[in-house]
């Protein structure tokens, strides 16, 4: 247990700029924090922009393939088309059954490709009317994506480039504070800082421990509430206060 200080306006002075250390080093270790989250909010922020793009020049893409094949195909019709109207005039003029067999043949072959090549116009014209009815969902969900995004990323990117300068103002604000502490008093705060993370000083509560909540005995809790010197957690080793809000 640590016991400190002779006068109860030295102690108290003491816990308070304990207490400052501790929203100074909370403060840091946000920034810290801040390095490591803001990198990862940033990507999923622009993997959502990518993500929305694909999505949009995939059916626009594909809307456009999708015309061009219902185009060549059009045009595989009408050329056939026209080979057939020929063969069948030629039909009028065949002299022998070979020749009418081949040229049968040959017919034949024609309305069949023109058969596949209808029934592709077909399939193309409902990939056509299928991504039409879509592609302006997902440009409308681009654009929306892009705009909050963008305005989230910069506001992100800003905090990125500020984070060295507010660490290092924090840092200062740091050595300031150190300078007043007792080396014994900050020793005790930098163990428990390294050892339990989370608060250092913490308060009593309902009679004990405010981090671990180990009960004290009625004379601790009076000492503590007397102010004149500093106490530890005899389980925890965290620095103790009393809040004046706390029944003795």
């Amino acid at each position: 247990m640590l016991e400190v200080g002779q006068k109860e306006r030295p102690v108290l002075a003491e816990l308070d700029q304990l207490m400052q250390l501790q929203v100074i080093d909370y403060d840091l270790g946000e920034l810290e924090r801040s390095k490591e989250y803001l990198p990862d909010m940033m990507e999923n922020l622009n993997r959502e922009i990518t993500e929305a793009q694909a999505k949009y020049e995939t059916t626009r893409k594909s809307l456009e393939e999708s015309k061009i094949k219902q185009h060549k195909f059009e045009l595989e019709i009408k050329t056939r088309q026209q080979d057939l109207e020929k063969y069948q005039r030629q039909m009028m003029s065949i002299k022998t059954n070979k020749e009418y067999d081949a040229l049968v043949a040959q017919i034949d072959k024609l309305k069949g490709d023109i058969d596949v090549a209808e029934t592709e116009v077909l399939n193309s014209l409902d990939q056509i009317k299928e991504f039409e009815n879509h592609i302006g969902d997902y440009k409308k969900q681009l654009d929306e994506v892009e705009d909050n995004n963008k305005k989230q990323l910069s506001v992100l990117q800003e905090k990125m480039d500020s984070i060295g300068d507010k660490i290092a103002a924090k840092d200062k604000e740091r050595q300031v504070v150190l300078g007043s502490v007792p080396r014994s008093i900050l020793s005790v705060y930098e163990r428990v800082r390294r050892g339990k993370g989370g608060d250092v000083v913490v308060s009593v509560k309902r009679r004990a421990c405010g981090a671990c909540y180990k009960s004290l005995t009625p004379k601790k809790a009076q000492e503590i509430k007397g102010g004149g010197k500093i106490f530890t957690c005899d389980y925890c080793g965290r620095i103790l206060y009393w809040d004046d809000n706390e029944s003795a």
